[in-house]
């Protein structure tokens, strides 16, 4: 899954000829450009958002086309731009179930009129670090009680669902005890992460109704000595996978984060998050850019040294191919 620069695009856009010569699993979209938040990415109205997926759709009937929507302040389409604005989850978990399943349906009905298939939400996140930013500082979270969140987070999947929009719980295995910032560096959760951050994954897990899961890019010894969790196999295969039975993609978050970017190249990252047992590999483009030939022909050297086995390769797609739509 990659992000482009452009709002408007035809057969001559370079997103158009990767997603024709390479069959690319999803696009993800942005209003601004990240070092330029005055300049137009991909979303200026809704009128052309729905002409840009439309646009896509033409040449891959099965493209995930996906967007941040959680709603307060991780919004990609904004009302300043004529889109309705959703609540922030803290917002949220304060209304009742019957008010939340309103608000949570007005955002799915939208996202569906414009034609996005995937929101990278919601976040399960628990408020646990009162001084953390990235989660509680921007209201991302439901809340402590990992009760509230899974409820809270089951109403926003079944909304989506209804409406046929694939929706991505996040960020595994817990991002709301940290302190930093993945976005800009190493963020070490060892001493503050704890084990309750794991019981909303259980409880969605056990409901069979999450299809996708990204990970989060936060390092945790008890759990991993040497690799940050969306690298590691213990973290994704051994306990998201084995341990809590899920069965449906893992998708990274931006492998372009310095978390990840400041530490690895691009073999290192992209060797270690197959072998880790991602799924799909999710480059932004917003916090620098990277080539997609070159990621793919990256993996494919590494298919071909059998440093990635081609059998993960085949059975990562076979996943991806169930859940698009």
């Amino acid at each position: 899954m990659v992000g482009f620069p452009q709002s408007e695009i035809d057969k001559d856009t370079p997103i158009v000829k990767l997603i024709q010569e390479y069959d690319i699993g999803g696009v993800i979209l942005f209003d601004r450009f990240f070092q330029d938040k005055k300049k137009i990415k991909n979303i200026q109205s809704p009128a052309q958002v729905q002409n840009l997926t439309k646009t896509l759709k033409t040449y891959s009937t099965d493209l995930l086309i996906a967007v941040d929507q959680e709603g307060g302040k991780v919004q990609r389409l904004k009302s300043r731009d004529g889109f309705r604005s959703t609540k922030s989850a803290k917002a949220i978990a304060q209304m009742t179930k019957e008010k939340a399943k309103v608000e949570y349906e007005k955002l799915s009905l939208m996202l569906k009129e414009l034609g996005i298939n995937c929101n990278l939400a919601p976040v399960v996140d628990m408020e646990i670090n009162k001084d953390n930013f990235v989660i509680k500082g921007l209201e991302r979270s439901y809340g402590k009680s990992s009760l509230d969140v899974a409820q809270f987070a089951s109403i926003f999947i079944d909304s989506m669902n209804s409406h046929g929009i694939l929706s991505t719980i996040k960020h595994f295995p817990g991002h709301g005890s940290s302190l930093g910032d993945t976005h800009k560096g190493f963020v070490d959760v060892s001493s503050t992460w704890q084990e309750k951050e794991l019981e909303p994954y259980k409880t969605l897990i056990s409901q069979k109704k999450v299809k996708m899961i990204m990970t989060a890019h936060i390092f945790n010894k008890h759990l991993d000595q040497k690799y940050p969790a969306t690298l590691s196999h213990k973290i994704n295969t051994k306990l998201l996978r084995e341990k809590l039975g899920f069965d449906g993609v893992i998708i990274s978050d931006d492998l372009q984060m310095k978390a990840i970017s400041d530490h690895y190249s691009l073999k290192e990252t992209v060797t270690l998050a197959i072998n880790a047992g991602v799924d799909m590999l999710l480059f932004g483009n917003q916090l620098s850019t990277t080539d997609t030939k070159k990621i793919i022909e990256t993996i494919f050297e590494q298919v071909k040294t059998g440093e990635i086995k081609y059998a993960d390769i085949l059975n990562s797609n076979q996943r991806i191919d169930k859940i698009r739509l």
